[in-house]
């Protein structure tokens, strides 16, 4: 092994990714992810706390990008506008990883222990967006219902538009951009909540 390691991050991760795939969440150790990566266990955990956190490591950009997208909306929107703006400038980075985020997703839904972890970021989620409202000057309980309403819009968003990326990669289509399937599920609660 060399001592300097490029990207070793990156390295980590994508073997990680590959044999979470390939054998099973529960069935890779650390030292098999740091030996596919050509690396050293002790490189691996300079940069994950565990197995789990490669699959985690990006909940702090993700909601730094939301919290950041509610305080740059117009201050003439409505909370649940402005939820829905941060959402959609969100989605721009997971677009870019998108071979990375749908392989991801694909072993959280197949583990228990991650579904878990995944709700907990989903909740962390929500209590930024609800903050960064309340600085706004939205009072709760609107800031907390609009951020759990993103949040949920998000999580739908996400999972319809993984499910249909990964039937266009399968017809070797593109597929509707995250952002537009987050445009959709917005207009979709919109209608919803109008109804009735």
């Amino acid at each position: 092994m060399t001592r300097w390691e490029p990207d070793a991050r990156g390295r980590l991760a994508l073997a990680a990714l590959e044999l979470y795939s390939e054998r099973g969440y529960d069935q890779t150790t650390v030292a098999e992810i740091a030996k596919r990566a050509g690396l050293t266990e002790r490189t691996f955990f300079r940069y994950f706390a565990d197995k789990r956190e490669v699959l985690f490591q990006g909940s702090d950009i993700l909601q730094n990008r939301l919290v950041q997208g509610i305080e740059n909306a117009a201050p003439t929107l409505s909370p649940m506008d402005a939820v829905g703006a941060a959402l959609v400038a969100a989605a721009g980075p997971l677009e870019e990883a998108r071979d990375f985020v749908l392989r991801r997703q694909a072993i959280v839904v197949a583990n228990p222990e991650l579904q878990e972890r995944e709700l907990i970021k989903l909740a962390v989620l929500a209590a930024a967006l609800a903050d960064a409202l309340r600085r706004r000057g939205v009072p709760d309980p609107a800031a907390s219902l609009a951020a759990e309403a993103g949040v949920a819009v998000f999580k739908v968003a996400f999972l319809r538009w993984a499910d249909q990326a990964a039937a266009a990669a399968d017809g070797n289509g593109g597929g509707p951009t995250l952002a537009q399937v987050i445009g959709q599920s917005l207009a979709e609660l919109k209608a919803v909540t109008a109804a009735g």
